[in-house]
């Protein structure tokens, strides 16, 4: 008699889990972005104050995008393809970096073997229920993340850093010299994406390959 009442239960808690989780193949996520400095680059994060972070998906292209008082950085690509372009827009300086699978996989190497340990921390972030993890990388360095197990996007590879994490992040940390910018998500949308928002710029860009990129002071 037990058995007879237990697979039932069993079955409807698994049914519950199974459609509360959405697959997320196209649609939109913002960030807030904040940044907490060293007392050295105080300027820098003034600069960074009030900065957007947009990620736009659509089947296996990817469109994410950087807005601040300096400029805005522009990622676009398609990993069916395995092309696209880094959009640097600062005042007159406007670049076109090319790239293509092996300069993709090169520019995400850092992230190649990255570990997430849970910590069973959560918290609510845009109204989704998101649970903390502990991002280790392979030269031991970390990062926290707050993801929602709700929403898996349907192309795991739209971010190197999040390929292997068990669903979408909400907020996350990301360090740069001594600033630690902090993104959270203050919108996510289902609504269809617009194609024209993958496409590559034909001109008002100076073009050139990611090999000189990577050989330019700074970068």
């Amino acid at each position: 008699m037990k058995k007879s009442i237990l697979f039932p239960v069993i079955l409807i808690v698994f049914s519950t889990n199974l459609f509360a989780q959405k697959t997320l193949s196209e649609g939109s996520i913002q960030y807030d972005v904040s940044v907490q400095t060293g007392t050295t680059e105080p300027k820098m994060a003034d600069m960074f104050d009030g900065a957007k972070a947009t990620l736009l998906l659509k089947g296996t292209m990817s469109r994410s995008e950087l807005s601040s008082a300096l400029g805005s950085t522009t990622t676009i690509f398609d990993h069916r393809t395995g092309t696209g372009v880094v959009l640097r827009d600062f005042g007159s300086q406007k670049l076109l970096i090319k790239m293509n699978r092996a300069n993709w996989t090169d520019k995400n190497k850092k992230y190649s073997g990255i570990v997430f340990k849970k910590t069973g921390e959560t918290k609510m972030i845009a109204g989704y229920k998101c649970e903390k993890a502990e991002a280790v990388l392979k030269d031991g360095s970390s990062f926290t993340v707050f993801y929602t197990p709700d929403i898996v996007p349907e192309n795991a590879e739209y971010d190197a850093q999040f390929k292997n994490l068990p669903g979408l992040p909400l907020e996350y940390e990301s360090i740069q010299g001594k600033m630690k910018i902090k993104y959270t998500a203050s919108k996510i949308s289902f609504d269809p994406v617009p194609v024209g928002r993958f496409e590559i710029p034909t001109s008002g860009y100076r073009e050139m390959t990611y090999e000189e990129s990577t050989k330019r002071p700074g970068q």
